[in-house]
């Protein structure tokens, strides 16, 4: 089992990268390869072994590698439809989500319906690690990405964060960061 390897990305495809260390070139499948530059990186693995195939799968951080092997163990969700929530979703936001029990962004991964979504739910909420985004109540993916879309800069919007009510929805949360924006 491998549990990180430094090398330098040689090719970026699709749905995965090239490592180059030490002259062997691992294809590692990765959630948005195109993310990775020429030059070298940390890539934490993870060796998935059947009878017939030996896949790695890799993440820039420790922190999505060990979500991700909590993602897999859920019935129902294989790798290939675990990868793909690292590509459009953070770790805090799918977290949160299964945290608040969020099947509506639970769904919006592909090949998640509401069946795995609810399933995703009841087998790991409560077993996540908490981050700082998660435990004081606001989702600040959610709500950074709606400020963003409606034209604001990030260190606008990070000024704000702090002064929001924690226990009130994305809806309240979006309304409350308008007031103090338009101060």
């Amino acid at each position: 089992m491998y549990e990180y390897i430094k090398g330098v990305v040689t090719d970026n495809q699709s749905n995965y990268i090239v490592l180059e260390n030490n002259g062997i070139g691992y294809l590692i499948y990765v959630a948005s390869p195109y993310s990775f530059e020429n030059k070298e990186y940390k890539i934490y693995i993870y060796q998935y072994v059947r009878e017939d195939e030996i896949t790695l799968y890799g993440f820039k951080t420790k922190e999505e590698k060990d979500l991700f092997l909590k993602l897999i163990n859920v019935k129902g969700l294989g790798c290939k439809m675990a990868m793909p929530m690292f590509a459009t979703g953070s770790i805090d936001g799918i977290v949160d989500a299964i945290e608040r029990e969020n099947i509506l962004y639970l769904k919006k991964f592909p090949k998640i319906g509401d069946k795995v979504a609810r399933q995703i739910i009841l087998d790991l909420k409560g077993k996540l690690a908490h981050t700082d985004n998660v435990t004081n109540g606001i989702n600040n993916d959610e709500l950074v990405e709606a400020l963003k879309g409606l034209g604001y800069k990030a260190n606008d919007i990070k000024k704000v964060l702090p002064k929001i009510k924690q226990d009130s929805s994305i809806e309240e949360q979006i309304k409350e960061a308008l007031k103090l924006l338009l101060k």
